[in-house]
């Protein structure tokens, strides 16, 4: 009996679930539509947000791009010219080098010429004076032999001194 009575109360209870969901069925139905057609909103409105941040994003990625190129290309120009420079300054300092050392070897070349004037101009004094004391008796090698006041036979060397000659 207790099965009977509890069966009867579980078929009054599922016949009251059933008829509220019927009753509420438009409703739920209705509901439903309302969260369908809010979430499309919604879909719409973040697919548009999405393609907005994708269409910016695109944009800040294309202007990104550029200052990058424009910055490497800057820093390209910025390099050649450097190494212009460098090449010119090491073109500049090797001429100035090579005119430096032509200038140097040209000063050598001078003192050069200058000091073999002056040592023939002072072979040619002392010769000149030698002459004025003592007598030229003959050739020694291709040099003017003296004698002097004592008897003594000599000739002047390339340094400008008096070279005796043994009396043999």
């Amino acid at each position: 009996m207790k099965n009977v009575i509890l069966f009867c109360f579980l078929l009054v209870c599922s016949s009251s679930f059933y008829a509220q969901d019927a009753a509420g069925s438009k409703v739920l139905k209705e509901k439903k539509e309302k969260v369908a057609i809010e979430k499309k909103k919604v879909d719409q409105e973040a697919k548009e947000k999405v393609a907005t941040a994708a269409d910016k994003k695109k944009k800040l990625t294309e202007a990104a791009k550029t200052k990058k190129e424009a910055a490497e290309k800057k820093k390209k120009d910025v390099t050649s010219d450097v190494k212009k420079e460098v090449k010119a300054k090491k073109e500049a300092a090797t001429t100035m080098a090579a005119e430096k050392a032509k200038t140097a070897k040209e000063k050598a070349t001078a003192t050069k010429e200058k000091t073999t004037v002056t040592k023939e101009k002072a072979t040619s004094v002392k010769e000149k004076a030698t002459a004025a004391k003592d007598k030229v008796s003959g050739t020694y090698n291709g040099k003017k032999v003296y004698t002097g006041p004592k008897g003594g036979k000599y000739y002047i060397n390339k340094n400008g001194n008096k070279t005796y000659i043994d009396k043999e």
